[in-house]
């Protein structure tokens, strides 16, 4: 596959820019320019079409970062941005709530069942805050178990050491994390902490796929203990099916936090649960000017009836799973330590050293690689309606020729003389 002719003047003097004026130069830790090639991958993208971007630089790419998840339908698409611009057209936020807080209300009961009731959010971090903060006030109790990434705020990130910074011990002596796929440590602190665990919360899909029956297991275990059972779908959510992946895995949790996949690239976030739960939100506070905001709950709307009118999982599904079989096929093929993991739709791409522990440097090169033939992924890659036949085979097109490439360095023992910049840093977690 041919490498692209590009320039990259504009990002690299944006770039120049942000370094005095943004700290970490981006607003999101996974689009920051360490978690890439520096000088290689683009700085800032202008613009979207389906599943293709246009840097600040004019060069294009197929893009699989999906911008971290929420766009499912594909940039730019014809009934997104009908369903924005009709309600631009009669405002974009008032000073009393909207009829659309409603109407998605409604036509999320078909998709969701056990949304009895809903409340807004702009992003993930907001309503799994929420959802935390009503299932303390129902329960009681203020101990929480978790499990994955939830959000930037302190009960949550605060078992990361790496991003725990500015978090009192007060408040990160009430979070407790347990293991993905391993029951046990979730029984664990239910054990040492009898009657404190206000919730178990967890994402239905950490990297891998949930195995031996582990979420109905946390379920069961959360009930024994009195605690409530939250399952965290922002990026789940209307991914793995239209009822995401409780309608996928067969659960029902008591609350359910989704994002991104709903309004194709809009802000929005809920939390949705059983009525007699979801009424602690008349206790608890959570409120915000841009709650219920329309431009996303009209892109919301039209999103979920796209989806149920067009085969969009169906084809997604396709893609991915052609995707998937097709990488590991060829990191098998030329003996590479990598490996695509967890489902299809987003898979997970791992790259390990000669004693099974992360390699960021063959990572490095990878995303080198792949970005320079036009192809812009990292280390979760996405698969949105847009994506077509084509552009998987293009994407593995790449990573053949990126994996010849990786092949000599590992023969020669020295991937550091192949970076054309400095290597990713390491992530520390999996924020969005």
């Amino acid at each position: 596959m041919e490498v692209l002719k590009r320039n990259l003047i504009k990002s690299k003097e944006y770039l120049e820019k942000a370094k005095e004026l943004v700290p970490r130069q981006a607003q999101t830790l996974s689009r920051a320019p360490a978690q890439f090639i520096m000088g290689v991958t683009p700085y800032m993208l202008e613009r979207g079409d389906g599943c293709n971007v246009w840097d600040v630089d004019g060069n294009k790419y197929i893009d699989f970062g999906c911008s971290l998840g929420p766009i499912v339908l594909g940039y730019n698409h014809p009934s997104t941005n009908a369903a924005i611009k009709k309600q631009l057209d009669k405002g974009m936020i008032f000073s009393l709530p909207s009829p659309l807080e409603i109407e998605f209300a409604q036509v999320l009961k078909e998709a969701i069942p056990f949304a009895d009731m809903v409340r807004y959010g702009l992003n993930g971090s907001d309503c799994t805050t929420a959802a935390i903060r009503a299932a303390r006030s129902y329960t009681g109790r203020d101990h929480v178990a978790k499990c994955g990434y939830h959000g930037w705020h302190d009960w949550s990130i605060s078992t990361n050491p790496a991003r725990a910074k500015g978090v009192p011990k007060a408040v990160s002596d009430l979070t407790h994390e347990f293991k993905y796929n391993d029951a046990a440590s979730l029984e664990k602190i239910l054990q040492e902490n009898p009657g404190q665990i206000a919730a178990v919360i967890m994402e239905a899909v950490h990297d891998e796929l949930p195995r031996d029956d582990f979420l109905h297991k946390c379920q069961e275990l959360a009930r024994k203990h009195g605690s409530l059972f939250i399952l965290d779908e922002v990026l789940t959510g209307f991914r793995l099916a239209l009822g995401g992946a409780a309608e996928y895995f067969k659960i029902i949790p008591d609350l359910a936090v989704y994002g991104k996949a709903i309004s194709n690239g809009m802000p929005l976030s809920f939390v949705v649960g059983k009525k007699e739960i979801m009424k602690e939100f008349e206790k608890v506070f959570f409120s915000y000017t841009y709650g219920g905001e329309p431009l996303g709950l009209a892109a919301a709307v039209d999103t979920l009836k796209f989806m149920k009118e067009n085969p969009v999982h169906e084809h997604m599904w396709k893609m991915g799973n052609m995707l998937y079989d097709g990488y590991n096929e060829l990191a098998k093929k030329y003996g590479m330590k990598s490996q695509a993991i967890g489902t299809a739709l987003f898979p997970t791409l791992t790259f390990k050293d000669e004693e099974g522990n992360d390699d960021r440097f063959l990572k490095s090169l990878f995303f080198q690689e792949t970005v320079k033939r036009g192809i812009l992924t990292s280390h979760q890659v996405k698969i949105s309606y847009a994506h077509k036949q084509e552009h998987v085979k293009q994407f593995l097109e790449a990573v053949e020729d990126s994996f010849k490439l990786m092949q000599k360095a590992v023969q020669e023992g020295n991937l550091e003389k192949y970076l054309e910049g400095p290597a990713v840093a390491p992530r520390g977690s999996t924020p969005r």
